[in-house]
């Protein structure tokens, strides 16, 4: 009978709970201050959402050269947000450049650095919060013309991220990957929550009936997909050395913040076309 403790020592409620309280915290940023401030405040929820996982992940991931990989990574998410936030009829391909430039940055960053230990994998950690903060930064086109479509993307992606982690401390059965504490009941429950919160949301961001639960369901999906995979990049960092100074907090935020950003090009493309 396989164990669903995250690590010795590290008891699921450690994994989960705070989880789901970050969860709802992020929720409340990407939700509450649009609605209440417009596009200023989708850019500040954003930006915030974005520096925490800059921070986060530099640390989970261990990237050699601290202090350049968050100038890399801080700048990455600056820049993203200014492509989409400025121009009068932004589009998601203007994070390509953003990309590019930020990935040859990265690059010149960890060649100029001596010694050069762990190289391919500071590298690969960078390539991957390039990747995370340019999505995050696709939230922002959410607010172009309407915030409540970014307000009902949040809502939804949190309420599924929380319920998952909520009831995978309770019944995390059965188990979908070995050594981490993440359930099937969970991953579907989560999905039907998010899909709920879309079509009970929808109005605010003018969507009809099959078009928000397609929308919320597709949304939860992925969050709930890749809340998995972050599952298992805590449990990994958490049994090694990567962490070992850090806070488990940066854990929690890249569990909660990984999947959000999976999801948001995501919404981005399914409103373009629904």
């Amino acid at each position: 009978m396989s164990s669903t403790a995250v690590v010795p020592g590290t008891p699921d409620r450690a994994h989960h709970l705070p989880a789901a309280g970050v969860a709802v915290l992020a929720t409340g940023l990407l939700a509450g201050l649009p609605a209440a401030f417009g596009a200023v405040g989708a850019l500040a929820a954003v930006l915030v959402v974005q520096f925490a996982l800059v921070l986060s992940w530099v640390l989970v991931a261990g990237m050699r050269g601290f202090a350049a990989s968050l100038a890399v990574g801080t700048a990455a998410a600056v820049a993203a947000d200014l492509v989409l936030a400025l121009p009068q009829r932004p589009v998601l391909g203007g994070l390509l450049a953003v990309l590019g430039v930020g990935f040859l940055a990265a690059v010149l960053q960890q060649m100029l650095r001596s010694p050069r230990h762990a190289l391919v994998d500071s590298l690969a950690g960078s390539a991957l919060l390039l990747t995370a903060v340019g999505a995050l930064a696709a939230l922002l086109l959410l607010g172009t013309s309407d915030e409540g479509r970014l307000v009902l993307t949040a809502l939804s992606a949190g309420v599924s991220l929380a319920v998952g982690h909520l009831v995978d401390q309770v019944l995390p059965r059965p188990q979908v990957a070995d050594g981490v504490p993440r359930g099937l009941v969970g991953l579907v429950l989560a999905v039907l929550a998010g899909a709920g919160t879309a079509f009970a949301v929808r109005d605010l961001a003018g969507l009809g009936m099959l078009r928000a639960l397609a929308l919320g369901a597709v949304v939860a999906g992925v969050v709930a997909l890749v809340a998995v995979a972050a599952s298992y990049v805590a449990v990994d960092a958490a049994g090694g050395t990567a962490a070992d100074d850090s806070s488990p907090w940066v854990l929690t935020v890249v569990q909660v913040v990984l999947p959000m950003a999976a999801a948001a090009p995501v919404a981005v493309g399914l409103l373009t076309v629904l």
